[in-house]
């Protein structure tokens, strides 16, 4: 009897501190998803970038570029994908705590709550409520053990309706432990694959820039190849107007020598032109349509760390652009320039145009030609680029175009 009461008693003022299951995730989590998120979608608009530039052959440095982007972005991926591994790391191991101790504890209380019952039961010949009741001292203890069997059977209900919550509490953090380990097998993955790709970035990096260090050499080549066919296309044209001014000398000497009137006529004549054509001055048309100005007249340092002079003003033109004569004049020479291509110079009295870099040509030496009649195209290289060049002089002294057309 004295045994049963002790061990209701007990069971009474047993104190259970309930520790409920709950798992700690990380605040910048989402944060961690967003920029991922972010950073796949930048990962995808460089890929449509280096698409596009791997269509054009001369954006070698351009795909550089953009393949160091690519390798910075999926470094940044990876970083974010340990991030949450190692966010998911802590949460598995808090899940595993979690379900240690409430297997401690659900061990804890079952095992209380049996040794309650065992007792009970061998004293259940003993726990006559009626015998109890009446067997008192008074009136207070008996209310006092009707209290205590009131409040004995709300403690099992209560001890058996927390055992049930723990286990579902445990079977809960079980569930959410593999869903934790299923997630850290995803990212892992995703994680091998992006480490891979990064490894394919970077051996894509090594190979662009070995071909653009290569192209950058063809490149360069190709520049001091244009700049010396310049260079000779300069002294020719120079040469060229020194013949002409020559041999305009020498018919003006054979005109004189034939006779007044005719050296009087021919002099009349190209003073004539040659004030007609200053005279249109800022107003002649310009010999081609052309997309953008190359190079303005002047003298310019180029990619080689030289110098050269432009007596004149390259244009950038569409493939087979026309090419027009700015004022009436004569044919004076047709010629081949450095590079393969014609040239042509048409004589204004004391002033010469010449037009070269031009594909085919219409005109004759010696022929005459008015304002804006077509002499031929300009001619278009491999790449299907156009370039036109365009000089003006006055004797031996080249001119600044711009100061001429309109």
């Amino acid at each position: 009897m004295k045994g049963g009461w002790r061990v209701i008693l007990y069971a009474l003022i047993f104190t259970f501190h309930r520790t409920p299951f709950t798992l700690a995730y990380g605040q910048s989590k989402q944060q961690l998803e967003k920029d991922k998120a972010q950073v796949e979608q930048e990962l995808k608009q460089l890929n449509k970038d280096l698409a596009k530039a791997k269509k054009n052959s001369r954006s070698g440095q351009q795909q550089l570029n953009l393949l160091e982007k690519k390798i910075s972005q999926r470094t940044r991926l990876i970083n974010n994908i340990n991030g949450q591994l190692n966010m998911l790391n802590v949460q598995m191991a808090q899940t595993q705590d979690s379900i240690a101790l409430m297997r401690t504890q659900i061990d804890s209380m079952k095992t209380e709550y049996a040794h309650v019952v065992r007792v009970l039961y061998g004293e259940r010949g003993n726990l006559d409520k009626v015998v109890l009741l009446l067997d008192t001292k008074s009136y207070n203890y008996a209310y006092l053990r009707t209290k205590y069997f009131r409040d004995y059977s709300r403690y099992r209900r209560r001890q058996a309706a927390f055992i049930r919550q723990k286990e579902e509490e445990l079977n809960e953090a079980g569930l959410q432990l593999a869903r934790q380990q299923q997630e850290t097998t995803t990212l892992l993955a995703q994680e091998k694959k992006q480490k891979d790709e990064l490894a394919k970035e970077r051996t894509e990096r090594q190979k662009s820039l070995k071909q653009s260090k290569q192209q950058e050499k063809t490149l360069q080549a190709q520049i001091d190849k244009k700049e010396k066919q310049k260079r000779q296309l300069q002294q020719q044209i120079q040469k060229i107007i020194n013949e002409e001014i020559a041999k305009a000398n020498k018919e003006k000497k054979g005109a004189a020598g034939a006779g007044a009137d005719k050296s009087t006529t021919v002099s009349t004549a190209e003073v004539a032109l040659s004030n007609d054509f200053v005279s249109n001055k800022g107003r002649l048309p310009w010999p081609c349509f052309y997309q953008k100005v190359v190079r303005e007249y002047g003298r310019y340092t180029h990619s080689s760390g030289g110098q050269n002079m432009n007596n004149g003003i390259d244009l950038q033109c569409k493939s087979g652009t026309a090419v027009q004569c700015i004022f009436n004049g004569t044919v004076s020479r047709v010629f081949t320039c450095p590079n393969g291509t014609k040239g042509i110079i048409v004589r204004h009295g004391d002033y010469m145009t010449v037009y070269a870099n031009m594909g085919t040509v219409t005109v004759k030496e010696g022929a005459k030609v008015s304002t804006k009649q077509n002499l031929g195209t300009v001619y278009t290289n491999e790449d299907g680029s156009a370039e036109f060049s365009f000089q003006l002089w006055k004797g031996t002294s080249s001119q600044n175009p711009r100061t001429w057309l309109r």
